[in-house]
This record gives C-alpha cells, sequence and structure tokens, in this order.
C-alpha cells in the first residue's frame, strides 16, 4: 500500500488546486471591474468655467471625430451687445454678420437683432467645434457670458479623458453625474 505524502502534492491535487485559484482571481477580476464601472458612473468630465482658459485643446484632443465640448451662453450675464467680442474678431473689417467679420470658424455664433443698440447671440450646437475663441474673446473684452461645456449626450466619459491630459489649466475635471454642468457664477451688484 503507497503512503500519500502531504509534502509532495500529486498531479490531481495541483490541478483542483490550481482550478479554485483561477476561479478566485476570475470573481475578484470581475468584482473589481464592476466596482470600477459603478464608480466611474457616478462621475463623468465636465470644464470648470471659472478655470478653463479657452486653449483651444477642447477641439481636437476629444477622442471623438467631432469634441463632445461645446460652447454654452449664459443669457443671464449677455449685455446683448452691438459689438460682441465672441462674436467679432478682434479687428472686423466692418459690423456686420459677413463671414470675415465673424470669429467661429464654422459659424456657430448667429447674431439676431433685437432692438437698438441690442443683438441676440445663439449657439449652434451642431456647428460649434469647442474651439474656445468665442470664449477667448468674450472672456477678454466682453462679460465672459460663453463659455465650454461637455455635453454628456456626446461625451463617452473616458476612464482617462485625453482633454483632461491635455488642459493646461486643470479645468477638465470629474463632477458627480447627477450634477453634470458647472454653469457659470452669475454675479450681480
Amino acid at each position: 500500500m503507497m503512503v500519500e505524502n502531504k509534502n509532495n502534492p500529486t498531479r490531481r491535487h495541483f490541478l483542483r488546486d490550481s482550478l479554485w485559484g483561477a476561479c478566485l482571481a476570475g470573481l475578484g477580476g470581475i468584482a473589481g471591474f464592476l466596482g470600477r464601472k459603478s464608480k466611474g458612473t457616478n462621475t463623468v468630465w465636465q470644464i470648470d468655467p471659472e478655470l478653463c482658459v479657452a486653449c483651444g485643446n477642447c477641439a481636437t484632443y476629444c477622442v471623438l471625430e467631432e469634441s463632445a465640448v461645446k460652447c454654452v451662453h449664459a443669457y443671464a450675464e449677455c449685455g446683448y451687445c452691438k459689438i460682441c467680442f465672441g462674436f467679432f474678431g478682434p479687428e472686423p473689417f466692418d459690423i456686420d454678420e459677413a463671414a470675415e467679420n465673424q470669429l467661429c470658424p464654422t459659424g456657430a455664433i448667429k447674431r439676431s437683432f433685437v432692438e437698438d443698440p441690442y443683438y441676440e447671440y445663439t449657439i449652434d450646437e451642431k456647428l460649434c467645434n469647442g474651439c474656445g475663441k468665442c470664449v477667448k474673446g468674450c472672456n477678454t473684452f466682453g462679460n465672459g457670458s460663453l463659455f465650454l461645456q461637455v455635453r454628456h449626450d456626446r461625451c463617452l466619459n473616458c476612464n482617462e479623458c485625453s482633454i483632461a491630459v491635455a488642459c493646461p489649466s486643470g479645468a477638465h475635471k470629474r463632477v458627480p453625474a447627477n450634477k453634470p454642468y458647472l454653469l457659470k457664477r452669475v454675479d450681480h451688484a
């Protein structure tokens, strides 16, 4: 009769222990994946308009063909100026809607007459590429009513957002999914 030596495992014990180890590792991996996925859905990427410098990276660094970042207009902050520096270039040839006078490279900002001297500016999000040129002009010479935001109906909510990595001011950050938009603070004196 052969006596089994406990210090020298048999092939059967080795295979059984290896199978149990693989099952436990697989369960641990699934639990970790589900935990990370549920944590990722609790937050989304967004741009803090108080930190954004309108560098243009949102238009070029998004993994999507058309950036998920779009310009937003805070109408409560807008002065409805005749000369809007988010709409017109720094030195427009004329004060009209001609393409050579517009700052936006895609024509996403529409200008409409309200009454003298007021004009309303609206953003056509389908045309907006998130370049931030209008935001930079509005913040430099205007009242800052234009700002950039991630549109969550387009955003893939990547684990590591390529725009966030390229953001020089750290404005692109995670926010709670139940409050996905960081709106500009309206300061009334």
